[in-house]
């Protein structure tokens, strides 16, 4: 049985104090929560950002607001002053019980009164790690965001809150509701003078997002200059997206040439956009001396080894503007993170030798892990397919068509075969001793010479190398399945050629770390069942290279989510079934469908015509045969074939 008792605010207090003695003898005491969690006590409360400041930038100065509260709730200075004039024990105000003890009250004003009055906002952002100030282990107070930062914060992890951004008109696109929340993300992020990671998933359309971007900027500051630097295999790619979603942006190009004529070139240029490459980017000492409006990172996992000398010459170049895009955020190498975040946002999280003592104390304290998370995630969009929010808006099949590049072995072979059977049509024609027939059989091996080449000098030439830096192509394969590889997914690979197939599956190994399989006319039909139940099987086999004809139809891998069409077989019908291999009844993801096409060649050519003229595509290249070209005038041939 419980008695109550009836206390004077004096006694009360007295009694309070004493609960502990008097439970040790035996006597249970039933007392306020508020006692118990001692919420009535002075404590001291600071408010990082309450308003927003007059700059804002990693060194704008916010507001730090410390306040003496009670249980959350701030007193003011009327409130202090009463609590110091009335005697010690508790006293009720704003209904609440609060304990009056005047020394404590004197010290933490004391604190209150010695603390700086701001802070910059890098520093309190660092704060979320341990870095920075420690100001609550200074003064022993609790620090919260106030209204604007929270406000700030809360916006960029959530772009669909922050107001939407004009999509400029000179863009040729609609963007879906994500690519929307992207762009206006981007330019909200330059308006605030952060940098910023896209890492949207693979096919998700980051390049046509910082496309709008970059088109904002150049119709808003026509003297902006911007610089976007990509693997050489992606160069190709960058100008077809550009030339085709924002057509009035002038681009040039820095790749290709001696380094003494690329910087006199960029000295003469006044492009908005100037596009090179990792390894240009040391040899063009201008690039560095530039004070750009934006930089741009294509395949940003370039720079995640800080101590290479690439990342290093990447980090020096000057920019009121840093944007990094990457399919693949680094996630389990922390070093590789404090990399990425030291181009993007220098400093954010500290020094790399304050980020590795952070890193060094996660074993203990995993909940560290968290902290790094909710620090970083403002300054990292990321949206993944298998997100439904996202997954609802997208089409099941994603198809892109990716440029490669050609070496310069390429297009020396590639100008030779063009260049003899130009001047054999021509010599017989002269000679009168060419049918059509025969001109057909001419043609229609320059077509598959170009073929080899655009795929491998060494399957043209007949040899076995296959040195990875003398193809485009096989460049563009390791750009893309590198990531691939790093998100764990399988991916089928297409080509009309048996005889690079073994090849194609031997630099996979070396890409994936893994062998994968090889699917052709020539795989007996045991074996074909062998290869599907082992890749739709649980344990990791993350490729088969197949022959578009023999693996076209019948067979059901659906664990793959990339189809990779290496070389093109100019029939939509028979591309599509072979992408159905993947996409079909039991897919559970997205599938993402790239087409390869060597850039300034036949291919891109055939490639266009395919996109422009669906009828065409159907009634005339339908058929999956080049014979059609052999029926074009000579003029039309050649310039067909020739290298643009």
């Amino acid at each position: 049985m419980f008695h109550v008792l009836r206390f004077t605010g004096k006694e009360a207090y007295q009694f309070l104090r004493d609960v502990e003695k008097i439970e040790q003898t035996g006597i249970l005491c039933r007392i306020p929560n508020w006692w118990r969690k001692r919420a009535m006590e002075c404590s001291v409360e600071i408010r990082l950002g309450e308003k927003k400041p007059a700059m804002v930038g990693f060194d704008s100065l916010i507001s730090m607001q410390p306040q003496l509260c009670v249980d959350g709730e701030a007193l003011t200075k009327k409130d202090v002053e009463l609590l110091l004039a009335q005697t010690e024990g508790l006293a009720f105000l704003k209904g609440k019980w609060v304990e009056v003890n005047h020394k404590k009250l004197r010290e933490l004003l004391k604190r209150m009164d010695g603390m700086d009055t701001s802070i910059t906002l890098r520093e309190a952002l660092q704060m979320e790690i341990g870095n920075g100030k420690k100001i609550s282990a200074d003064v022993g107070a609790l620090v919260t965001n106030g209204a604007w930062l929270s406000k700030m914060l809360r916006n960029l992890r959530k772009p669909s809150g922050i107001r939407s951004a004009a999509v400029p008109k000179t863009v040729h696109a609609t963007l879906r509701p994500y690519q929307k929340d992207g762009y206006t993300w981007l330019n909200y992020m330059q308006k605030l003078g952060f940098g910023a990671c896209l890492a949207d998933d693979m096919g998700l359309g980051k390049t046509l997002q910082v496309l709008c971007y970059l088109e904002k900027m150049r119709k808003s500051d026509k003297g902006a200059k911007t610089l976007l630097v990509v693997p050489a295999s992606l160069i190709g790619n960058w100008q077809k997206e550009a030339a085709k979603f924002v057509p009035d942006m002038t681009i040039q190009v820095i790749h290709g040439k001696t380094s003494a004529q690329l910087a006199q070139e960029f000295d003469a240029g006044s492009a908005f956009l100037t596009i090179t490459t990792y390894g240009m980017v040391s040899r063009i000492q201008a690039f560095q001396e530039t004070m750009w409006d934006c930089v741009i990172l294509d395949e940003a996992q370039a720079i995640k080894n800080p101590g290479t000398k690439q990342t290093r010459e990447i980090k020096k170049l000057q920019a009121q503007m840093r944007i990094a895009m990457t399919g693949t955020p680094i996630e389990n190498d922390l070093t590789n993170l404090w990399s990425l975040f030291d181009f993007i946002d220098h400093g954010l999280l500290g020094t790399s030798k304050e980020f590795h003592e952070f890193t060094k104390g996660l074993e203990e304290n995993p909940q560290g892990y968290a902290k790094l998370k909710s620090m970083i995630t403002p300054f990292m969009l990321r949206r993944v397919k298998t997100d439904k929010t996202v997954i609802a808006d997208l089409p099941e099949k994603v198809e892109m068509t990716d440029f490669a590049q050609l070496t310069r072995k390429q297009t020396i072979l590639y100008r030779k075969v063009v260049s003899d059977m130009e001047q054999k049509v021509r010599q017989m024609e002269a000679e009168h001793s060419i049918s059509q027939f025969a001109k057909k059989g001419i043609v229609l091996t320059a077509i598959m010479k170009l073929k080899q080449i655009c795929n491998h000098p060494d399957q043209y030439l007949g040899q076995d190398a296959y040195t990875p830096s003398e193809s485009g192509k096989f460049q563009l394969l390791k750009e893309i399945c590198e990531t691939i590889y790093e998100k764990r997914e399988r991916v089928l690979v297409f080509t009309q050629f048996k005889e690079i197939a073994d090849d194609l599956a031997a630099y996979l190994e070396t890409v994936f770390h893994a062998k994968g399989y090889v699917l052709h006319g020539g795989t007996s039909v045991a074996k074909r069942t062998e290869i599907v139940d082992a890749f739709q099987g649980e344990a990791y086999v993350p490729f088969i290279v197949l022959s578009v004809k023999a693996a076209g139809t019948g067979l059901n891998l659906t664990k793959a989510n990339h189809v990779i069409h290496f070389d093109r077989w100019w029939n939509p019908a028979v591309e599509n079934q072979a992408t159905d291999r993947a996409f079909r009844i039991g897919q559970k993801k997205d599938v993402i469908v790239h087409k390869f096409v060597s850039q300034g060649t036949i291919e891109e050519k055939i490639d266009a015509m395919l996109e422009s003229k669906k009828e065409l595509a159907e009634n005339v290249i339908g058929s999956g045969s080049e014979k059609w070209i052999t029926e074009l005038s000579n003029e039309e041939l050649f310039s067909l074939l020739r290298l643009e």
